[in-house]
């Protein structure tokens, strides 16, 4: 069944990309007034930069020869477009150095224009060049590491969540499993807080320094994406309330309706601010991109928590009547799973990366072809796991899950799952780079 579901996904998205339109990408300077590289008799008292997205002034930072520049928002009006004030009248050549946030991601773009003043020459190749300001490559790097750890702390706790409430109501007293639900609880937390200091600091092209400035955190609050992540954290916190009731509870609390209708409004809402903070909401028609984010968001999470609360808890226990509940309803749920996987990841797909040429001649395209990789290489062994469910599940609960009828399952599920973990590095990646690109 799971290879059918990729084979359907895969159409689907070949279908999607050849006839996807050309989706967005970030925030980029279209044209400048004076057009870039003109030769003025005199400085231009100010420059009109327009955008080929709305931004926010907060978010557009321009300098000349290392001065910052005061920016107001255009005479036009327009919320692409904003007014410099260069105060500048005897440099040669006069260049602006841009740089804008993104209003949905909070990606950084950078660039610049330059003018030739007077009479003299504009100069060589090399003095043409613009110095534009780059992004750390250490901030980025740490912080697609907060994003691996975050996908990662979500998966383990919505995944965990929803595999207890709906699979294995008594796993709540097993010492492992609340362990891991613990652990995924504080990580994600964190990795939302030291997240929202490093895409701050990346924004503003900043280091890693910048991260313990309080500065970082209220100039990335003024922005849609900071509101964002504010929103994540205290769902995170409303999340300990969810995850303390449970502890408490036990299997009276995992199959309270009350509970369960509490802990589904927070996993939602987290996997809706997480994927709110991603590429979905860009592309020609974002309300879809935001379903199929939350749709695929929640399929590899009941996918991996499932995976890992299996593997970890109900395994190792080897008790026949959790064995035949657990695990043919987990290999029910997973395919279900893969089944949303498949086809909200093709409208995503289609969504950020626009086009069929552009799956292989990006280096967005190319990263999100490895994943699909990596994702078929999980299903191959997955099928391996769903053979050992339908021809030796009643033969393990007979002889009580011995290790030795067990053990192949075990190996299945294990490596099904440290591939899963690879497909959600590949995902942190895909976040932190620029689609179209």
């Amino acid at each position: 069944m799971r290879t059918r579901v990729l084979c359907t996904g895969l159409l689907v998205a070949f279908a999607l990309f050849v006839g996807a339109p050309t989706a967005s990408a970030h925030t980029e300077l279209t044209s400048s007034a004076p057009k870039n590289g003109a030769h003025l008799k005199r400085a231009p008292s100010s420059v009109t930069l327009t955008f080929s997205e709305p931004v926010d002034l907060a978010d557009v930072h321009v300098t000349s020869d290392g001065k910052a520049l005061s920016v107001a928002r255009a005479a036009s009006g327009k919320r692409t477009a904003v007014t410099v004030r260069t105060s500048v009248t005897d440099q040669d050549p006069l260049t602006l150095d841009w740089q804008v946030r993104d209003m949905e991601d909070g990606h950084p773009t950078s660039g610049g224009v330059s003018f030739r003043i007077g009479k003299a020459a504009f100069g060589t190749d090399a003095e043409d060049r613009t110095r534009a300001p780059m992004p750390s490559s250490a901030v980025r790097d740490a912080w697609m590491t907060a994003r691996w750890a975050g996908y990662l702390a979500l998966a383990l706790f919505v995944g965990g969540i929803g595999f207890l409430a709906m699979l294995w109501p008594q796993g709540t007293g097993d010492r492992r499993t609340r362990r891991i639900l613990a652990a995924s609880w504080g990580c994600g937390l964190l990795a939302t807080v030291v997240g929202a200091g490093l895409q701050g600091a990346y924004g503003a092209m900043g280091s890693l320094h910048d991260v313990l400035e309080l500065s970082t955190y209220t100039d990335l609050l003024g922005s849609e994406v900071g509101i964002v992540l504010a929103c994540r954290a205290l769902l995170w916190v409303l999340a300990a309330v969810v995850l303390a009731a449970l502890l408490q509870g036990g299997e009276r609390a995992a199959r309270s309706p009350g509970w369960r209708v509490g802990a589904g409004v927070v996993c939602l809402g987290l996997l809706r601010t997480t994927g709110m903070a991603g590429h979905s909401s860009e592309g020609s028609h974002p309300g879809w991109g935001a379903v199929a984010d939350l749709v695929h968001l929640l399929g590899v999470s009941l996918w991996l928590g499932g995976l890992t609360f299996l593997l970890l808890g109900v395994l190792p226990r080897r008790r026949p009547a959790e064995l035949s509940a657990a695990v043919s309803g987990y290999s029910t749920l997973a395919g279900l799973s893969v089944a949303a996987i498949a086809m909200a990841g093709a409208v995503l797909a289609w969504q950020v990366v626009g086009s069929f040429h552009a799956l292989f001649s990006t280096n967005y395209g190319q990263l999100l072809l490895i994943k699909l990789a990596v994702l078929a290489a999980v299903l191959v062994i997955a099928q391996r796991s769903r053979s050992w469910v339908r021809t030796r599940l009643d033969v393990a609960t007979l002889l009580r899950g011995d290790r030795a009828t067990v053990r192949p399952f075990v190996y299945s599920v294990a490596a099904e799952t440290g591939l899963v973990l690879v497909v959600l590095a590949a995902t942190s990646l895909l976040v932190t780079s620029a689609p179209g690109r």
